[in-house]
């Protein structure tokens, strides 16, 4: 039973229907399906399974099991935009929390993006890692728009106990369900 960690670059679909842009052209093993989706604007890691079980484990809120992001924004970040973020706050569809945010570097052995993110001379950028234990439809983005931090760039950098490290833009790892239920059950 395969359990894939693939590195999803910028404008694919976390899918493998479609014409074109999809899973279809790094995955070829169509038997699984993601763990939560990245949209097509994010990049970064993505599981996929064919394990029901261990997708619910990794994907459902109450499993409490984090999803680490590193996102670019415009702007630079003030202790009251933070503090807001690990306070919770509310957003259209309820409220939100980030149970980890902070002022970052920008991540190590980070690939370039295509196309680049749009610069603006006179406005900076700035690196924020967050992490939340739910997925809900561009939650990260929204949750820093709500806090006046318009997102440019967003990476998923780790689910629980899987990390990018190495792993290339458009690359994938293939190890097996059983491995995976053995690292998230002593994550």
């Amino acid at each position: 039973m395969p359990f894939i960690l693939f590195n999803k670059p910028y404008g694919i679909v976390s899918q493998f229907s479609g014409d074109k842009n999809t899973l279809t052209s790094f995955i070829d093993d169509k038997s699984v399906y993601p763990a939560g989706r990245l949209d097509k604007k994010s990049e970064g890691l993505l599981i996929l399974t064919n394990d029901g079980r261990l997708q619910a484990r990794i994907c459902e809120p109450q499993k409490k099991l984090l999803k680490y992001y590193f996102a670019q924004v415009e702007g630079a970040p003030n202790t009251e935009q933070i503090n807001t973020l690990k306070n919770g706050l509310m957003l259209k569809d309820g409220p939100a929390q980030a149970q980890i945010a902070s002022l970052s570097d920008c991540p190590e052995k980070l690939w370039e993006r295509i196309p680049p993110i749009r610069h603006r001379e006179k406005i900076p950028t700035s690196w924020v890692k967050i992490a939340i234990n739910e997925g809900r439809k561009h939650q990260i983005r929204r949750m820093l728009a709500a806090v006046n931090l318009p997102v440019l760039r967003l990476i998923r950098w780790q689910v629980g106990p899987w990390e990018i490290n190495d792993l290339k833009l458009g690359d994938a790892i293939v190890m097996t369900n059983k491995i995976a239920w053995s690292m998230v059950n002593h994550y």
